[in-house]
C-alpha cells in the first residue's frame, strides 16, 4: 500500500498497488514473476511478465530448493535480477523491431549530403512505407508513400534523388 503525501494527517488515502511477495509469485514494480513446474522435466522454471502483456518476456530455469523437490523461494535479490534481465530482453526486441522497420542511408550529392529514410508501417489493413529525404541541415526535401516491399539502398536512394524525388516504380 502507498499513501498520498498530500493527505491530511490521520486521513491518509491509500492505494492498493497489488504488491505480492510469495515464495512462488512476486508482483511488484510493473512485473509479475511466477515460479512454475517445468514442462520438459522434473525441475522448475521462472517466467517474468510485464504488467499489461499477455506473454512472458522471459522464461528460464529455476533453482531447486534444499529438499531437491520444491523450487527455491523467490526473494528480493532474485526478483530484481530477473526484472533487469527481462527488461533487457524487451529492450533488445524493441531495437530489433525498430531496425527491421526503419532504414536510413546517406547520399552525397554535388551540393549536399542527403539522408534518405524508409519507415515501414506494418498495418494489417493497409501496410505501407514512408520514404523521406532531408538535407544535412534537417530540412525536409521530399516525403512520399511507397510499397512496404520497397528496398532502400544507397543506389535506390541516389536514383530517387536524381529523379527529383519522383515516385519510385
Amino acid at each position: 500500500m502507498s499513501t498520498f503525501p498530500d493527505s491530511a494527517p490521520g486521513t491518509e488515502n491509500t492505494l492498493d498497488t497489488d504488491v505480492i511477495h510469495e515464495d512462488r509469485l512476486w508482483r511488484d514494480n510493473g512485473w509479475t514473476c511466477r515460479v512454475i513446474k517445468n514442462e520438459d522435466d522434473d525441475g522448475w522454471a521462472v517466467e517474468m511478465t510485464k504488467d499489461g502483456e499477455a506473454e512472458p518476456a522471459l522464461v528460464g530455469p529455476w533453482t531447486m530448493g534444499r529438499d531437491k523437490k520444491n523450487p527455491k523461494p523467490l526473494d528480493v535479490s532474485a526478483f530484481n535480477t530477473l526484472v533487469k534481465t527481462a527488461s533487457e530482453v524487451l529492450r533488445r526486441h524493441e531495437q530489433q523491431l525498430h531496425a527491421q522497420l526503419h532504414k536510413q542511408v546517406w547520399v552525397d550529392t554535388a551540393n549536399d549530403r542527403i539522408s534518405v529514410t524508409l519507415d515501414i508501417v506494418p498495418d494489417e489493413d493497409d501496410p505501407h512505407a514512408v520514404l523521406a529525404a532531408e538535407n544535412a541541415s534537417g530540412e525536409s526535401l521530399a516525403r512520399l508513400r511507397v510499397a512496404p516491399t520497397f528496398k532502400l539502398s544507397a543506389r535506390s536512394a541516389a536514383e530517387w534523388i536524381e529523379s527529383s524525388y519522383a515516385k519510385p516504380r
